[in-house]
C-alpha cells in the first residue's frame, strides 16, 4: 500500500511517498484532519505559517495516537522573510506554535514574497534564510530543510552558498502542469520534489480525456492525478479535510502504462478557477 512506501532524502531521512496537504483547512479543523488523515494511515502532514493553521496541525500531531517519530510533519517558512534574524524567529516561532520539539523538513515557502511573485531580485535574501534553516537543521530543531516554488536559478543560488543543499523543492506538480525540465534538475542534484495540488484546481476533474483514461483504470479521475505524480516519482500531496476522500485518494496501488503517462505528460491545462487569482497559479 501506498501509505506505506518511502522515498529516502540525500541526508538518509525517510520520507512517506504520500503526504497530505492542509491548504486552505481552518485551524479550528486541521487538528480533526490530521487525526483522521492519521487514522487513515497517513504519516506524512505537510503545512506552512502561511497557511495559519499551524497551531490545529501541531494539535492533531500530538494527539494522534501514533508516535511522534512515526510521523513526518513539515513546514514553510513565510514567502516574505528574506534575511537570517527573522528567519531564526519564524523557525522557532513554528515550533512553539506546533507545539513540537522539532520539524521533519521546513521550507523556504517561495524565492519570492507574495506580493512579487516571479518578481525582483532575492537571491542575498533567500540566501540569509537559508543559513538560518541551516542552523536550525544542525541544532537538530530540523530533521531535513528545503524550498518551495523554486526554479532553477533559485536552486542554483542557494547551492553556490549552502553547507547543507536544499532536500526537497515542493512545486505545483498536477496533470496538464508537468515542469519535466525542473524535476529532473532537481532529481540531477539528489533533490526530492514534492507535487502540490496534485489533483490541479478548476478543470482537471472535467476533463473528458483524462476522465475517459480513468475508466478504462476502473478509478476515479482524482485517483488517476494522484498515481501520475507518483509515478513522475515526486510525493504528491493532495488537500482534504475529509475521511472519504483521504483514504479515496491513498486507493492508488494500481499503475498506469507508459503510454498513458506519455499522454497525460503531454497535457497543458491552466485553468484554476476561483484558485487562479493565487500566485502560484497565475505565475504572478
Amino acid at each position: 500500500m501506498v501509505l506505506n512506501e518511502t522515498y529516502t532524502l540525500s541526508n538518509d531521512v525517510t520520507i512517506p511517498k504520500l503526504g497530505l496537504g492542509t491548504w486552505f483547512i481552518d485551524d479550528d479543523k486541521a487538528a480533526q484532519a490530521v487525526t483522521d488523515a492519521v487514522a487513515a494511515g497517513y504519516r506524512n502532514i505537510d503545512t506552512a505559517q502561511a497557511y495559519g493553521n499551524e497551531r490545529g496541525v501541531g494539535e492533531g500531531v500530538r494527539t494522534s495516537g501514533v508516535a511522534r517519530d512515526e510521523l513526518f510533519v513539515s513546514s514553510k517558512l513565510a514567502a516574505e522573510i528574506k534575511n537570517y534574524d527573522d528567519a531564526v524567529a519564524a523557525i522557532d516561532g513554528s515550533l512553539r506554535t506546533m507545539g513540537l520539539d522539532y520539524l521533519d523538513l521546513m521550507l523556504i515557502h517561495s524565492p519570492q514574497p507574495w506580493a512579487d511573485f516571479r518578481g525582483g531580485d532575492y537571491d542575498e535574501g533567500n540566501r540569509a534564510a537559508w543559513r538560518a534553516l541551516e542552523d536550525a537543521y544542525e541544532a537538530g530543531k530540523l530533521r531535513a530543510i528545503g524550498v518551495s516554488n523554486f526554479e532553477q536559478h533559485d536552486l542554483d543560488n542557494v547551492l553556490a552558498s549552502s553547507t547543507v543543499a536544499p532536500h526537497v523543492n515542493q512545486i505545483l506538480v498536477h496533470v496538464g502542469n508537468t515542469p519535466a525540465d525542473l524535476i529532473a534538475y532537481c532529481k540531477s542534484k539528489n533533490i526530492l520534489v514534492e507535487g502540490y495540488s496534485p489533483i490541479g484546481h478548476g478543470k482537471v476533474l472535467d476533463n473528458p480525456e483524462i476522465a475517459a483514461m480513468a475508466e478504462r483504470y476502473g478509478v476515479s479521475v482524482a485517483q488517476l492525478c494522484i498515481r501520475y505524480v507518483l509515478q513522475l516519482g515526486t510525493v504528491p500531496l493532495p488537500k482534504t479535510a475529509n475521511p472519504d476522500h483521504m483514504r479515496s485518494n491513498a486507493a492508488i496501488d494500481f499503475t498506469i502504462s507508459d503510454d498513458d503517462m506519455d499522454a497525460l505528460r503531454g497535457m497543458h491545462i491552466r485553468d484554476y478557477g476561483d484558485a487562479g487569482a493565487f500566485p502560484v497559479f497565475s505565475g504572478k
